[in-house]
């Protein structure tokens, strides 16, 4: 039986980046794309005030939606939200997908970094942060419909939602030794070209996973899974099909 699938976005975006995976898997097994609280449709006014409340949303969703276990997927912010999921409710998760991202606490510099930059959106809106960090988001070459879709989730990003979350996860915790105590397989999944989760943050995740494959994806940067969605798509379908073998 094939097992859930439940897709996590990252910041500053909502659940269309996972457009290429909902049209590869929707057909196969229930995929699920919620977007999180502060992004996309979610409620404007009800933002986060600790990142632990990510993964409790996810907890509570997958108790409205009647499902008992699955794998947990997400992307930068959103790959430490599914290991805070793990922190907190290891049972229904049969797998984890983490994909440029990394597990460590901010440091003191992160932490005001976060912190400027969470007054920063609040004063002058998402669309100079946007046009900023675009092509750190996606590589310089990336297809242009790709670029125009994040550029697009960006700048439609409510910035108190941003700023929000922002706050919370420069508070968030240290999952390193978590991952150590993982006990269900995991994928972790990188592009070459990303700054801001470099290929050696992958290396290290890939190591302290007790069960873990390592993708490394060529010619991406921070969005492989839409810069260059067949390899993703190729490497989630592989994780997810030994999953279902192993349930």
């Amino acid at each position: 039986m094939a097992t859930p699938l439940v897709l996590v976005h990252g910041h500053p975006f909502d659940h269309t980046m996972w457009n290429p995976q909902l049209a590869a898997f929707s057909a196969t097994r229930r995929v699920i794309a919620p977007d999180l609280r502060g992004y996309g449709a979610s409620t404007p006014s009800d933002r986060v005030t600790d990142f632990g409340q990510f993964a409790q949303d996810i907890e509570a969703l997958l108790d409205e939606l009647d499902v008992a276990a699955c794998v947990l997927a997400g992307l930068s912010m959103g790959g430490q939200i599914v290991m805070d999921c793990y922190r907190q409710f290891p049972d229904r998760i049969r797998g984890l997908v983490l994909a440029d991202t990394f597990p460590a606490a901010e440091t003191p510099e992160g932490v005001e970094v976060r912190h400027a930059m969470a007054e920063r959106l609040l004063r002058e809106g998402m669309g100079g942060y946007a046009d900023e960090v675009l092509e750190k988001m996606v590589a310089p070459h990336a297809d242009a419909e790709v670029k125009a879709h994040v550029h697009r989730m960006m700048t439609a990003t409510s910035p108190e939602g941003a700023a929000a979350a922002l706050r919370a996860r420069a508070a968030r915790p240290d999952y390193r030794d978590l991952l150590t105590r993982v006990t269900v397989p995991a994928l972790v999944v990188v592009g070459t070209d990303d700054t801001y989760t470099p290929v050696a943050d992958a290396e290290a995740m890939h190591a302290a996973l007790p069960d873990s494959t390592l993708c490394v994806i060529e010619g991406a940067a921070h969005m492989p899974n839409l810069e260059r969605a067949e390899e993703f798509n190729k490497a989630l379908g592989e994780f997810l099909a030994r999953v279902d073998g192993a349930s």
